[in-house]
């Protein structure tokens, strides 16, 4: 049976068994075979440079040996066990290491889960319900977290924009709203109701947008003025833009971040950690029966993602990985701003380095609604014509892995200078 065929086996069954025939997260037209590097290929043989690489877990590329080895030899010795193990104490023990916030870390399977704890342990703190949040910035799946991540007609700040049917009206009363790099209507938004918030949580990088100058040390002042912990997701910027993560490269330190994807070296973990005091609450003797906050999961913790994790830290910890990691992401940025630029198009491309998008707009972006006038039409044919040309990557960002070589950088460019050709020659249509 050809691969061709064997794919359209795949997506006939998957469209009988799962809604809309997928996981839920991405196009259902890729079902990828195996990933070696920083390649992929699909069912019907088609390869691509993947910028996906798995959104985001898989920094040091697709079936590293050296992460491999660590899976096999754990999974030899047993997959879970549900107590402690040796290797969750020592990528708790690493993490602590590394992450200047992390006096203590408590882990989760997923950077939803690690998020939704992170808010309920400082609404826990606190004793207070509310949380202030940014619009258009992502933190998982909980209520809490879908509320203003992604309105095609934003609404008022401060009230938030429920972003999916089933969650409760009365969560809309628990969450503020503010717009991203605004440390103004923040300030005003704490004044008026810091007596009711338990904590902010922001992207320290909201999706691909920077923090503008001055912004994430505002919030940490502000937070501590009025005592309010402040939560840094780092699910997406851990380890990735740092060994510390966002809060070492841009010098801020929160009292509580969340990370995922990297840690886990592609295997479901995630963690929230803190400064010692806020985690006590996870210690059922240090914080008492009544502010004692349950956390149990079957998977925490699981031995062979933490063996993974490890492995990828140690590949990570390496001298010249983020000089490397850096050099690659700035190469490719000024590569996708030169190739549609020359193709006549106007275009803003937003990140850092280590993770970017390329958004068809004229004027600077600083929050989400600055996004939102962006051409979002152009972008999905840009990225349309990109697998077409063999390069995978997500609706929003390119991911930049390790595994990239100057052959994969050089083809890459060739890639999108092919794209921005035929998407000009196009027209408007």
């Amino acid at each position: 049976m050809d691969g061709g065929t064997i794919k359209a086996e795949l997506a006939a069954r998957a469209a009988r068994v799962m809604p809309a025939g997928g996981f839920g997260n991405f196009s259902t037209d890729i079902i990828l075979r195996e990933g070696r590097g920083a390649r992929v290929w699909d069912w019907n043989g088609r390869e691509f440079i993947d910028y996906l690489i798995g959104s985001g877990p898989m920094l040091v590329g697709h079936a590293h040996p050296e992460v491999t080895a660590a899976i096999q030899a754990q999974a030899a010795l047993g997959t879970t066990f549900f107590t402690n193990s040796r290797p969750g104490i020592e990528l708790a023990e690493t993490i602590v290491a590394a992450v200047a916030c992390a006096d203590q870390v408590r882990f989760v399977s997923t950077g939803t889960e690690a998020d939704l704890y992170a808010m309920r342990l400082a609404r826990a703190f606190t004793g207070r319900d509310k949380i202030l949040k940014f619009e258009g910035g992502y933190h998982g799946m909980s209520d809490y977290a879908l509320m203003s991540l992604a309105p095609s007609m934003p609404g008022n700040f401060p009230q938030p924009v429920p972003d999916s049917p089933g969650i409760p009206r009365s969560v809309r009363d628990e969450v503020l709203v503010a717009p991203y790099n605004d440390l103004d209507a923040v300030a005003a938004l704490l004044a008026e109701h810091h007596q009711e918030i338990g904590g902010v949580i922001v992207e320290p990088l909201q999706r691909v947008i920077p923090p503008l100058p001055g912004f994430l040390a505002g919030l940490r002042r502000l937070t501590t003025q009025y005592g309010i912990p402040l939560i840094f997701d780092e699910v997406v910027t851990g380890f990735r833009f740092a060994y510390g993560g966002a809060q070492e490269l841009y010098g801020v330190t929160p009292d509580i971040c969340t990370l995922g994807k990297v840690i886990g070296g592609g295997l479901p973990l995630a963690a929230i950690a803190g400064r010692a005091d806020i985690m006590a609450l996870f210690d059922r003797v240090l914080a008492g029966e009544e502010r004692f906050l349950t956390q149990i999961g079957t998977l925490s913790g699981n031995p062979i993602a933490a063996a993974a994790g490890l492995a990828t830290l140690a590949i990570l910890q390496r001298p010249g990985a983020y000089q490397r990691l850096f050099e690659l992401g700035e190469t490719l940025m000024a590569g996708l701003e030169e190739a549609l630029r020359a193709a006549g198009f106007a275009v803003r491309i937003l990140g850092a380095p280590p993770m970017f998008e390329a958004v068809f707009a004229q004027e600077p972006i600083t929050d989400y609604r600055g996004v939102l006038r962006g051409d979002a039409d152009l972008a999905r044919r840009f990225n349309a014509k990109l697998r077409a040309h063999g390069l995978l990557k997500g609706d929003s960002k390119y991911y930049v892995s390790l595994a990239l070589t100057d052959a994969d950088v050089a083809q890459t460019l060739a890639i999108w200078r092919a794209a921005a050709q035929e998407l000009a020659a196009e027209g408007s249509r």
